[in-house]
């Protein structure tokens, strides 16, 4: 294993997993929304969902996707279709914290863990650090266990960073205009992919 090359992983590692997109707007809207002790669980499952994604893809479930071009294109229209639900389910979170409805949690830790496998940022990270990576990195289960050493502590910058605008968005307006903008923002990320 090189030291060179598992450095340059952690580095992409980082810049990937702590950029915007899907998941990071999403732990944003439930640090915000739900504080970063109830956003943990969907913490977590960001984490290890996706590094149990990267091994997954990496064993060859990608080869399965890449021979059949409708299943691709299934996957890309499943993917936007679930996005607009959550981008839904994140704009009509508007209620103050303390005063949310029984109906009103954050992201489960399996549905976190399920979420990798439709976002299109999490397919392209996945494919990336393999085809580049992992003949350098200890192979599948090293680029695996870097993203997720690597992914935790970036997630949580994004729920932490939800977490500490919860003062300013005790103002019920304050919110409901968070929550819509993080929903277009949601539903955003997902053109790039549309178009291709």
């Amino acid at each position: 294993m090189s030291q060179h090359i598992v450095l340059a992983l952690a580095t992409f590692a980082l810049v990937t997993s702590i950029t915007p997109g899907p998941n990071n707007l999403m732990l944003m809207a439930s640090g915000a929304n739900f504080g970063m002790r109830r956003t943990l669980p969907h913490m977590l499952g960001v984490a290890l969902g996706f590094g149990a994604m990267v091994g997954l893809v990496g064993l060859g479930l990608d080869q399965i996707i890449a021979r059949s071009p409708l299943v691709a294109q299934g996957l890309k229209w499943l993917s936007f279709i679930y996005v607009l639900w959550l981008a839904w389910k994140i704009a009509r979170s508007d209620a103050p914290q303390g005063r949310k409805g029984a109906a009103a949690r954050p992201m489960t830790f399996l549905a976190a863990c399920a979420f990798q496998w439709v976002n299109p940022k999490a397919w392209m990270m996945a494919l990336g650090a393999l085809s580049a990576y992992s003949a350098g990195a200890g192979g599948v289960i090293g680029v695996a266990l870097v993203f997720t050493l690597i992914n935790l502590p970036s997630v949580a910058v994004w729920a932490a960073m939800g977490q500490g605008m919860r003062g300013f968005l005790q103002d019920p307006l304050r919110l409901r205009l968070f929550n819509w903008a993080m929903a277009l923002l949601l539903i955003g990320s997902m053109v790039p992919v549309l178009r291709h």
